[in-house]
């Protein structure tokens, strides 16, 4: 018995998360913050390709949901909010990561910046400022449709600073009351974990290789097409 429970609290390095992911995790982020620093300093044409990059990686994100590793799959992080609730009232005790993935709690936040991200490039597709910054998509949809799109393109850009703000602050919380490390595993994609738990399936990078491509390619017959 005694050597059964510290078989059980042994911890192991585990590769949970592929690179595509992680690379995905990273990118956003940057691709985010550049998207409002050009906008700031008046830079549209960087703000444009800065926003056609995140479609892109959208679509592949889309498509890695359902065919990519375990741990990228929808089907694998995405529970019932009431799983959700019951793992947030634990957040105070401090137990041992056997988290492979995405939490109960981290899989919705996961989904709602997924489809604030969709939201904003989807309305900045339509935008214009009013001057001689026009989207795309503005012909199309007219000027009055520009203008109200244009507003939920800012008041959604507000929601993504504060998902942002939850994350980062969930983060932390997670470090200081439980003393889980989630930005290490997303930059190494290793984690430690109890040695009796199952490694995840990851799939072939070339998967995602080819996913990325066909995404860009969509994203760069788009922006052809309209512009044409």
């Amino acid at each position: 018995m005694f050597e059964a429970a510290q078989v059980s609290e042994r911890v192991v390095p585990m590769r949970v998360w592929d690179a595509p992911t992680r690379l995905f995790h990273w990118a956003i982020a940057i691709l985010v913050g550049l998207s409002w620093l050009t906008e700031r300093s008046g830079w549209m044409a960087l703000h444009f390709l800065s926003g056609y990059s995140i479609i892109a990686l959208l679509l592949f994100r889309l498509a890695w949901g359902f065919v990519g590793s375990e741990t990228a799959r929808f089907s694998h992080f995405l529970k019932s909010p009431i799983a959700a609730l019951r793992h947030l009232a634990h957040l105070h005790r401090q137990e041992p990561d056997t988290e492979i993935g995405h939490n109960a709690a981290g899989g919705w936040m996961v989904l709602v910046m997924l489809a604030l991200l969709a939201v904003q490039v989807a309305t900045g597709l339509c935008a214009n400022d009013d001057g001689d910054t026009e989207g795309p998509l503005f012909k199309y949809v007219g000027k009055d449709w520009s203008d109200w799109l244009s507003h939920i393109h800012a008041v959604n850009f507000s929601l993504i600073k504060i998902a942002v703000a939850l994350h980062i602050t969930a983060i932390l919380i997670y470090l200081g009351l439980k003393r889980h490390d989630l930005v290490r595993p997303m930059i190494t994609g290793r984690k430690l974990v109890p040695d009796m738990l199952q490694p995840p399936m990851l799939v072939s990078p070339l998967r995602a290789a080819v996913l990325f491509a066909i995404a860009a390619g969509m994203v760069a017959l788009l922006v052809s097409t309209v512009s044409g």
